[in-house]
């Protein structure tokens, strides 16, 4: 049986923590940041969780479990 792909785009995007959490970044941090508040940018910079609806589809993207 052949092994399962990784899809590329998706791991560069997606991380999933030992728990099995998948975590994300924040969109609005490429441009315009100047006129963006600093507790805004900070709060930006964090890691998110996916969303439970996004998450199937997510994990079939990384099979391998990608980090």
């Amino acid at each position: 049986m052949p092994k399962i792909k990784t899809r590329k785009a998706a791991a560069k995007r997606f991380i999933i923590k030992k728990s099995g959490t998948i975590m994300r970044r924040h969109a609005k941090l490429r441009h315009l940041l100047e006129w963006k508040s600093t507790s805004q940018r900070r709060r930006l910079k964090r890691k998110s969780v996916v969303s439970p609806s996004d998450e199937a589809r997510i994990r079939v993207m990384l099979p391998g479990g990608a980090n």
